[in-house]
């Protein structure tokens, strides 16, 4: 009962929001031993698009007690979670970092990240993103070797095999390999022990994960946007299927043993469609660029007549600006977007007038009163909260509304952290663009073509499961996410 309620709750969070995405995750080793918590702080800052439900730091003194790690986390913003007096008293000089959505485990304080394992060999901290199809299955054999797991989140699993893995290896990134042969999935991870910062990333590439480095510290984390807001600068992305360790005696240290093909790598589309924020770059490529082409490729495929070009805000105004570009139809602003509301808020009841779009946004009528309109937006999910807009752009005295998305029909669940619900909760399962167009009210509708996808991302591999079930790995037989509460 309690995960079907679980999953009721995560849909409820999704038909008011939107799509949404595991987490972001950041780590620091300051080869001058400076304090690192403030810096994790401003580089979670940064991520906090990932993720909104909660939020931690973890540090270390490498020249201190072996082992001693000092820790800190809470739901919310990072913001409301960390005060200037928290973050005096973490004293360290290795740290990771985290923001987190849920789309595994319930959301929870007991959830929140970094995890910080003690065992014989010392210690390890651990920051995840992605979402892991045989955690079931690892933590059940784990649970019946005595293991006593304190969290809900497949993240706890990996963070257990590395230190089972450690007790026979020579090194920590070692055993950090032996545990990523072991698990399924997508996974970026940030591991701290003792003396060294660790990321691992997926053979296939699900989540983003890149190098940086200021002055006499290197920085391993979710998204360019991180490194920049710190005055870092760009090294290099971690390779799929990548270990990099990184130490003062050796810098940046590869194991390459895990890759797979280039052929088969199989990154998460939506990183480019709407996750990542527009000034990153994830495996060389823009995603600003990739939504200008994605906006691109609609006008070409899908043009219609209209006099303005808006954008939902803000995944949706790069690629109208492209779409505009591309058909020469003007783009505008007709959204205006409260930026106080996080993910959550107090929801109106269900008597009550106010509408959860209308918190969120609110249209410009001298921008669009008598105009025909294109409105771009980058997915359609159940098809509600695209009502309530169009219906807004109408009320605002919009003569016509033409929606186009910058992504593919939703047509099946994702099992690898982004939060695509079942099939049946789907608008286009089963439906026509027709029939999805007159669900929500516009006068015509267009997707972005599923072939262009690759060419949006300049060739790179990419996953499609969610559009046409080809996923790049078996899917697990039944629907694992939500907790694993029994």
């Amino acid at each position: 009962m309690k995960k079907f309620m679980y999953k009721e709750e995560r849909n409820r969070i999704l038909d008011e929001t939107g799509i949404k995405e595991e987490c972001g995750v950041f780590g620091i080793y300051d080869f001058d031993a400076h304090n690192v918590a403030s810096t994790i702080y401003y580089g979670l800052f940064a991520l906090q698009h990932r993720g909104q439900e909660s939020c931690g730091i973890a540090v270390s003194e490498t020249s201190g007690p072996k082992g001693k790690v000092v820790s800190y986390k809470g739901m919310g913003l990072v913001n409301e979670v960390f005060t200037q007096d928290s973050l005096e008293t973490m004293k360290g000089d290795i740290g990771v970092g985290h923001v987190r959505y849920s789309t595994a485990g319930a959301s929870t304080r007991e959830n929140a990240q970094p995890l910080v394992l003690n065992y014989v060999k010392g210690t390890l901290a651990l920051a995840h993103n992605g979402n892991l199809i045989n955690a079931a299955e690892l933590r059940h054999d784990l649970e019946y070797t005595g293991a006593i797991f304190q969290t809900t989140i497949d993240s706890e699993v990996i963070a257990y095999h590395i230190a089972r893995e450690r007790l026979h290896s020579k090194t920590v990134e070692e055993a950090v390999n032996r545990a990523c042969q072991k698990i399924k999935g997508a996974y970026s991870l940030v591991v701290m022990s003792p003396r060294k910062l660790i990321g691992a990333r997926d053979p296939y590439g699900f989540k983003p994960l890149c190098i940086g480095k200021r002055e006499n510290s290197y920085i391993i984390t979710s998204e360019t946007c991180a490194l920049d807001t710190i005055g870092a600068e760009f090294v290099r992305d971690v390779l799929p299927g990548e270990t990099v360790t990184i130490t003062p005696d050796g810098g940046i240290l590869s194991d390459l043993s895990r890759a797979v093909s280039r052929e088969q790598e199989a990154r998460c589309i939506f990183e480019y469609i709407y996750f990542a924020r527009p000034d990153s770059q994830i495996d060389g490529v823009s995603v600003y660029a990739a939504r200008i082409r994605a906006g691109r490729f609609l006008a070409m495929d899908s043009p219609v007549e209209a006099d303005l070009i808006v954008g939902v805000p803000e995944s949706g105004n790069a690629a109208a600006l492209g779409y505009s570009q591309q058909s020469g139809v003007p783009y505008g602003t007709a959204f205006v977007k409260n930026g106080y509301v996080g993910r959550t808020f107090i929801k109106p009841k269900q008597s009550s007038r106010e509408s959860s779009v209308k918190v969120k946004l609110n249209v410009l009528k001298e921008a669009v009163n008598g105009k025909r309109i294109i409105m771009i937006d980058d997915s359609i999910v159940r098809g509600t909260t695209s009502d309530r807009i169009v219906r807004m752009l109408r009320e605002a005295g919009a003569k016509e509304v033409h929606v186009r998305i910058s992504s593919p029909p939703f047509l099946w669940p994702c099992y690898f952290g982004t939060d695509v619900p079942e099939k049946d909760q789907l608008i286009a399962n089963n439906r026509t663009v027709h029939e999805i167009q007159e669900m929500i009210g516009a006068d015509s509708l267009g997707y972005l073509n599923i072939e262009r996808l690759r060419e949006m991302v300049d060739g790179l591999g990419i996953c499609t499961g969610c559009f046409n079930g080809n996923y790049p790995m078996d899917p697990p037989t039944e629907d694992i996410r939500g907790d694993f509460d029994k």
